[in-house]
């Protein structure tokens, strides 16, 4: 296990497999975007890439083993993890592959941070557009405060116990993990009050996603001036609509689109093939 500690406290949990140029790999999993979220997906990171590259996984702060104070979910914060990531293994430049919430988390990367990152890949890019609305994304987190209204604090903390993973159980909250895991955390949660808990998580959740911004980590213009290759494969649903894709290759100078249907084998060698050719 590899941990750092960011100045706020935070512990972050990442992994490193495999040798060759870097890849920092970003999960999908929106609030708790993390290691284990890659199982089961289409394309694990370190099985499709490990044997040429060197791969890094990583829990997000709110994730996995990753472990963060009761403060809202901020970009900047994680750009500033991953960064920091980056910076304890000694990597100057990497690749990043990335799906779902990952790449709102790559696209800040490539804009805040362009000198750091040599080409992208961004599977299932998440977003809103026509198709869907922001309530689709807020909806995520009612019950997160259904049952902190109904039930107090006291529920919150039951809820986590029951199933520590905030996507399948939202009832938890986004520190369900945590307070699964640390016994003092459950009494730091319980001393907020419950007000002071529901308004956290209205600033958690309009932070992971802020109103009417397409690709929600950085703006429309930003998409202009990023200037970094990308290879991103659309997504199909109302979470990852295929137009918030074809937004960002139309925007972005060095983006283009890979419209397959579903995620192939031929899609896997598009992306080795494209991570090759962009490899320094």
């Amino acid at each position: 296990m590899t941990e750092l500690t960011r100045p706020d406290g935070t512990v972050i949990h990442y992994e490193v497999t495999g040798s060759g140029y870097p890849i920092l790999a970003l999960a999908p999993g929106d609030a708790t975007s993390g290691i284990g979220q890659w199982l089961g997906g289409p394309i694990h990171p370190v099985d499709a890439f490990g044997s040429e590259f060197r791969v890094i996984v990583m829990d997000q702060r709110y994730a996995g083993n990753s472990r963060a104070p009761l403060t809202p979910f901020s970009y900047a914060q994680a750009l500033g993890d991953q960064l920091a990531v980056l910076d304890t293994e000694a990597i100057p430049n990497a690749h990043l592959f990335c799906a779902n919430i990952g790449c709102s988390y790559a696209l800040r990367l490539l804009y805040e941070a362009p000198a750091r990152i040599t080409a992208a890949v961004l599977l299932d890019p998440v977003g809103v557009d026509e198709s869907n609305t922001m309530d689709t994304f807020y909806n995520l987190f009612t019950e997160t405060i259904r049952v902190a209204r109904a039930d107090g604090l006291s529920g919150v903390v039951a809820a986590a116990m029951d199933n520590p993973s905030f996507t399948a159980n939202p009832a938890g909250g986004p520190w369900a993990q945590r307070l699964h895991d640390e016994l003092s955390f459950r009494d730091t949660l319980l001393s907020l009050g419950r007000e002071t808990y529901v308004a956290l998580i209205v600033d958690f959740r309009d932070g992971i996603w802020p109103w009417q911004q397409t690709c929600f980590s950085v703006n429309d213009v930003a998409l202009t001036r990023i200037n970094a290759p990308m290879l991103v494969l659309p997504g199909s649903d109302e979470f990852h609509p295929p137009s918030v894709a074809r937004k960002i290759c139309a925007d972005a100078p060095n983006a283009q689109c890979l419209d397959v249907e579903g995620h192939s084998n031929a899609s896997l060698k598009a992306i080795q093939q494209f991570l090759a050719d962009h490899t320094v």
